[in-house]
């Protein structure tokens, strides 16, 4: 997916993060950090499950990119560790307050950049839905949490 500002408002409470130059991160993109560099969704090793692949990115959930880092650059980009977001979803409707995750690609073998679903519980989610979506598909609103700098999602779900 190509650079896209997903920001929508709220603090973003940015950070500055060292990159891997053999990475390729854009405007948008997902991010955690692994031996101290941001890196995309997609470039997680696949844990064999969708639930296991977003509890290990949710553990490890930088926040969301506001710079590019093109291949070969190794200059830090900044990222969002807080704010609201609006994200792909497609096919779910969601409540002020559910939580998101990071989604699995079609193939079933690596986590999407810029794209989210909904998520059973707290260690899978990056955030919470921060609009009404009543209707399946489109885009939703999250509110993004950091794990690394806020120690990210916690609490009980909204809805009942």
């Amino acid at each position: 997916m190509a650079d896209r500002m997903r920001w929508r408002f709220g603090d973003t409470r940015s950070v500055v993060a060292a990159v891997n130059p053999d990475d390729l991160i854009e405007i948008g993109d997902l991010v955690y950090l692994e031996n101290g560099v941001a890196r995309s969704a997609s470039t997680q090793a696949d844990q064999g499950t969708e639930a296991a692949n977003q509890q290990l990115f949710a553990g490890r959930f930088l926040g969301v990119a506001m710079q590019r880092s093109p291949l070969g650059d190794d200059r830090p980009i900044r990222v969002a560790a807080t704010g609201v977001f609006e994200f792909v979803c497609p096919g779910e409707s969601f409540e002020l307050g559910d939580w998101v995750g990071a989604d699995e690609a079609d193939d079933g073998t690596r986590l999407e950049n810029q794209r989210v679903t909904k998520v059973a519980q707290a260690a899978l989610a990056v955030g919470r839905a921060a609009k009404r979506a009543p209707q399946p598909g489109g885009t939703v609103w999250v509110e993004i949490c950091s794990t690394v700098m806020t120690g990210g999602v916690k609490g009980t779900t909204a809805t009942a």
